[in-house]
């Protein structure tokens, strides 16, 4: 089963409030409100795209330690991946999906890292909870999201929303802002030029992981 297609099931059980979920309706009307706002805004069209330098970086691992784009590139592309924090079912599931391409995409020479605005605590969960073998940076006040035109900020009514749901972003994030970053997957050649791109403002829609192979397997032939 595609990566897509287990967020649809998963969205298809949890929007009908199924059990263990049993959302309500009003709740989902406010999600689908907040997701048709941040599409019409434009916002991800403002995202860095293939063709474009991306930032440099340097962020902390779960252990303190940190991790450059400089030195990882230095060895080969990078494949960078975005997302909300352990709290987004569907960041795991996108999670897992990675972990499981990882052998393809260092076969062809490529690293793996992903970012989320989370402390480390809880990127040690998402290591954890996802059995994961890549390292996933915390991104504070999102802002290298914000350097590769993703972050945003969320409507007061979705904060609202969150807090009534116990979702306290503050306390996950180590931030009072109140802002996340849109998913996005990027593949970064050794120039640090962006060899693919994809942003999408609807969080529960990501690109597959194989779809990253072509530009990964350009990026091994110029490296040849």
């Amino acid at each position: 089963m595609t990566l897509q297609a287990k967020l649809d099931a998963f969205k298809a059980d949890f929007e009908a409030g199924k059990p263990p979920y049993n959302v309500p309706p009003a709740v989902i009307e406010t999600m689908h409100r907040a997701t048709a706002e941040l599409i019409a805004s434009g916002a991800a069209a403002r995202a860095l795209k293939a063709g474009d330098k991306a930032p440099a970086f340097t962020l902390n691992d779960p252990s303190g330690q940190p991790v450059s784009s400089a030195d990882l590139l230095a060895k080969g592309p990078l494949v960078v991946s975005f997302y909300r924090g352990v709290w987004c079912p569907y960041c795991n599931m996108e999670l897992q999906a990675l972990q499981a391409a990882l052998p393809a995409f260092e076969e062809l020479g490529a690293a793996l890292v992903a970012i989320s605005p989370q402390t480390p605590v809880n990127s040690r969960k998402s290591v954890r909870q996802n059995a994961l073998g890549f390292p996933i940076l915390s991104d504070a006040r999102n802002e290298v999201a914000a350097a590769f035109g993703l972050r945003f900020e969320l409507p007061d009514y979705l904060v609202d929303l969150y807090k009534s749901l116990k979702n306290d972003l503050p306390a996950f994030n180590g931030d009072p802002s109140w802002t996340l970053p849109m998913p996005g997957r990027f593949v970064i050649g050794q120039d640090g030029t962006i060899l693919y791109a994809e942003v999408n403002p609807d969080y529960t829609h990501r690109p597959e992981p194989e779809d990253m192979l072509p530009a990964l397997r350009r990026a091994a032939d110029v490296a040849a």
